[in-house]
């Protein structure tokens, strides 16, 4: 059986966001294990977490919703890497392939939201 979010190409792209994050939280300092690099790792799961969550929704108005909590959740991780930055646990060109990531599975989530009839 497979699920339906299994193939959503923005569920797909949600969990390549997420595994970049993974990748560049690695390298914080230990001091931030338990700070922001833990909140950037869990805001960037669970905007791939939502999208599968809504897609089991049995209403394109749940589903909606879930994809709501996912932009969220999207937003808070951008918020997030600009700190990083600031306090240079990331470089300019690192910020700029996350953020870009993010501003295209921001366009998607949007792009779907508006497509779901309710």
């Amino acid at each position: 059986m497979a699920f339906r979010f299994e193939h959503l190409a923005i569920w797909k792209l949600a969990n390549e966001y997420a595994d970049m994050i993974h990748r560049l939280v690695m390298k914080f300092p230990k001091r931030e294990m338990y700070g922001l690099a833990s909140d950037l790792n869990r805001a960037s799961i669970s905007i791939s977490s939502n999208i599968a969550e809504g897609s089991g929704s049995d209403s394109g108005v749940e589903f909606k919703r879930f994809l709501g909590i996912a932009a969220k959740s999207l937003f808070e991780s951008i918020s997030q890497i600009f700190i990083a930055r600031r306090r240079q646990y990331i470089t300019d060109d690192e910020f700029g392939i996350v953020y870009e990531h993010g501003v295209l599975l921001a366009k998607k989530i949007k792009c779907l939201q508006k497509k779901l009839v309710c």
